[in-house]
């Protein structure tokens, strides 16, 4: 589930961190990157067990409306569509999931608040008032419904990233890319299947021990790559590049030259990305061109040497 640019991204961070905690050794670093990507697997099962919080305080408010002294007639009659979602449902009585949560020891009990902002937002979603306004009652139907909370209301509610900053600070910034791996959960759901197909951590085995090689890679060889890249800026000072940018330049030369399956152009295209979203506006263009200038050169020189076909 976690692609290969999400563990390139907390591999630079890692390196980050390693450069400016004094005294952290690369074993410390390792531990804490891995530590990081067990997070996040950590928030993708927290994040399926978010929107049956909110239905079972739909449910909470029905209970309370038809237990009044004097119930109107919508509070007799309320609308149960959501409440009754199957998808929902599924959710609460999957058996693997639930075992996980509880293995990880996830729960959304502590924040009441959050629920009760997340239901009178939801209430307010044009989405949520024509699924309550339809008349169709389809398994499909209720999967769209839950996917389209994750993917249209939850990334940018200010009181759920303020939750999540509150129980991991290493959550905020992988919650955009695991929203949409819980929807591709939700809408891979099928009526007739029971168990719910959930997202292995990885998508190869060998990626954990990549993310893990790199980290190890970037660090020891971070003097001696920053000096390559010092010889290689025409009157430019290393120290006037932006460390963001420096750690983003070094990792990906780590890469080139240690990991010879994967394409230089694959490389190049993945760190790009990744300055354009953790550096300043001008990185990207200054990481392609100095990136590809020099692993041109070391290419060239045999020190970066690519197996199989079409891999450079």
């Amino acid at each position: 589930m976690l692609s290969r640019r999400v563990l390139r991204t907390k591999v630079v961070k890692a390196v980050y961190a390693h450069t400016q905690c004094e005294g952290m050794t690369p074993v410390a670093s390792e531990k804490n990157l891995v530590a990081s990507i067990d997070k996040a697997y950590d928030l993708y099962f927290h994040l399926l067990a978010l929107v049956p919080e909110i239905a079972e305080y739909a449910a909470e408010r029905i209970r309370i409306g038809e237990n009044k002294k004097l119930p109107t007639y919508d509070d007799l009659h309320p609308n149960r569509k959501f409440v009754e979602n199957k998808v929902i449902a599924r959710l609460v009585e999957d058996e693997e999931l639930q075992a996980q949560l509880k293995a990880r020891k996830l729960s959304w009990a502590n924040h009441r608040d959050l629920i009760v902002a997340l239901y009178n937002s939801l209430i307010r979603q044009p989405f949520y008032q024509k699924y309550m306004a339809s008349d169709e009652r389809s398994f499909r139907e209720d999967a769209q419904l839950v996917s389209d909370i994750y993917m249209t209301m939850l990334e940018e509610f200010e009181p759920l990233d303020r939750a999540l900053e509150e129980q991991s600070i290493l959550w905020n910034d992988d919650l955009g890319y695991l929203l949409t791996m819980v929807s591709r959960t939700i809408l891979s759901m099928r009526e007739g299947h029971e168990a719910i197909k959930l997202m292995p951590q990885f998508k190869s085995e060998e990626d954990l021990d990549y993310a893990k090689s790199l980290l190890r890679y970037t660090i020891a060889g971070y003097e001696r790559i920053s000096l390559l890249l010092d010889n290689s800026m025409n009157n430019w000072d290393i120290e006037r590049v932006a460390l963001m940018d420096q750690i983003i330049l070094v990792t990906a030369i780590a890469e080139a030259e240690n990991f010879p399956s994967i394409p230089v152009r694959v490389t190049l295209n993945e760190y790009i990305d990744i300055a354009k979203c953790y550096s300043t506006d001008s990185s990207g263009g200054f990481i392609n061109g100095l990136l590809d200038r020099i692993i041109t050169r070391l290419t060239d020189e045999g020190k970066i040497v690519k197996s199989g076909k079409g891999l450079l």
